[in-house]
């Protein structure tokens, strides 16, 4: 049972008559009066718990877009029912006009509509429809909570750097013979014969096949297609930081998965791994025609945990994954300690056998820190940005001197710079 304000503003006009008779008759009579004309408003109030909830719309959505999802109420009452719903959802699904008042006459239905805008990645789960229905005189009511009608949102990762995409796909074309003439190299493989024209290699002349042919025949050549590439993300502790307004790991998300795109129009084959102290996704022999809606999906339930990375396992996992030789592209940050105390002691076996790439994302505030000198505050903070600057240099210094590719860069060209860095190694046959 509910009572609204119309019960309040008469329990305050009983108060008044009351004090102006001055005598006990006239409380009793007030009180009586009161809560008869509220039980007459309960009773003739239709029954919420007679309506049934049906929700459907959307499932997904990409993370900064809107998803819709409809409430189906039917009501089962002999009377129509007026009442106030609430289609109930968790903060982080941004829900809007989720709160309708609407009439339903008996046994029809009616539709109402709730619009989400997730704030954040992963599921986002729905609560209870809420009806409030009210008497005829809108004193009293009653309130039904249904949970018989669950729903959930995925919102997924938004691919924010898909925009790259188009630019470094027509350079792939361009280094697979499509757009421009390539000649042999290494990391290529003989693609098709064509006809010699002025500026060719003469050194490309098939001489066999222009033994047969009336014109002068040479090879063309293309990079080798069919690689294997595997995605680390590591999503402990050094993933939680936030760069911007987001999370390393999502920015890591976004590249990883304009570098998933970008390697499969290549022909190659692309795994994914999410692990910090335990695996927490993994993506194995998909297809290209499902691997990117597959990668979306599979990271968008994962978020940071505040752990220390189990590098050791980190290690394990690669290697059960990957047998010929392979480009191993980890997406971490790179924390001085974390990286010297744990994942150099550890890479050999990777590093032995197959190409890696760490790949990090920077801080643009670090720069902004450097150029303020204003205050005493302000040296302070530069002088220390100039120490994270010089410590990062002596990692990346020493990543490099063991042979381990860095690519690194603000969130705006983070992305793009692990696709070309790839592009990069494709067309020096280095993968």
């Amino acid at each position: 049972m509910i009572l609204t304000w119309r019960a309040g503003l008469l329990a305050a006009i009983a108060v008044v008559a009351v004090a102006i008779a001055g005598h006990w008759l006239a409380f009793v009579i007030a009180t009586g009066l009161l809560v008869l004309v509220i039980t007459v408003d309960l009773v003739l109030c239709p029954s919420p718990a007679k309506i049934t909830v049906r929700r459907s719309g959307d499932t997904s959505i990409r993370l900064g877009e809107e998803a819709e999802v409809s409430v189906l109420l039917t009501n089962h009452n002999r009377r129509a029912i007026k009442a106030t719903v609430r289609d109930a959802w968790t903060p982080s699904a941004g829900a809007r006009n989720g709160i309708t008042t609407l009439t339903i006459p008996a046994r029809q239905r009616r539709l109402t509509r709730t619009t989400l805008r997730p704030t954040r990645r992963g599921d986002r789960p729905s609560g209870p429809v809420i009806i409030r229905s009210y008497g005829p005189l809108r004193i009293a009511g009653r309130q039904r909570a249904h949970h018989q009608a669950p729903w959930q949102v995925r919102a997924l990762p938004p691919f924010n750097s898909r925009k790259h995409l188009p630019s470094r796909v027509a350079r792939l074309r361009e280094l697979d013979g499509r757009s421009s003439i390539l000649q042999r190299g290494q990391g290529t493989e003989f693609d098709s014969l064509r006809e010699y024209v002025p500026g060719d290699d003469v050194r490309s002349i098939d001489w066999r096949a222009t033994a047969r042919s009336t014109t002068v025949v040479v090879k063309t050549w293309r990079p080798e297609r069919d690689r294997h590439v595997l995605i680390v993300l590591e999503s402990g502790r050094t993933s939680a930081g936030r760069v911007g307004d987001q999370p390393k790991l999502d920015h890591s998300m976004d590249a990883a998965l304009l570098l998933a795109a970008l390697a499969s129009r290549a022909g190659d084959r692309v795994d994914l791994l999410i692990v910090d102290r335990e695996v927490r996704a993994s993506v194995v022999g998909e297809p290209a025609s499902t691997m990117l809606s597959t990668f979306v999906n599979a990271m968008a339930g994962v978020e940071s945990v505040l752990v220390e990375t189990d590098h050791r396992k980190l290690v394990a996992e690669v290697m059960t994954r990957v047998a010929q030789r392979s480009l191993v592209v980890i997406l971490t940050g790179l924390d001085t300690a974390a990286i010297t105390d744990g994942l150099l002691g550890v890479i050999g076996p990777i590093r032995r056998k197959h190409r890696i790439v760490i790949a990090a994302v920077s801080d643009p505030r670090i720069e902004e820190l450097l150029s303020r000198r204003e205050e005493p505050g302000d040296a302070y903070a530069a002088a220390a940005a100039e120490v994270d600057i010089a410590r990062r240099e002596r990692l990346v210094r020493q990543l490099r001197d063991l042979g381990i590719s860095i690519v690194q860069g603000p969130p705006d060209t983070f992305a793009p710079a692990l696709a070309d860095h790839y592009l990069a190694l494709k067309k020096a046959g280095r993968l």
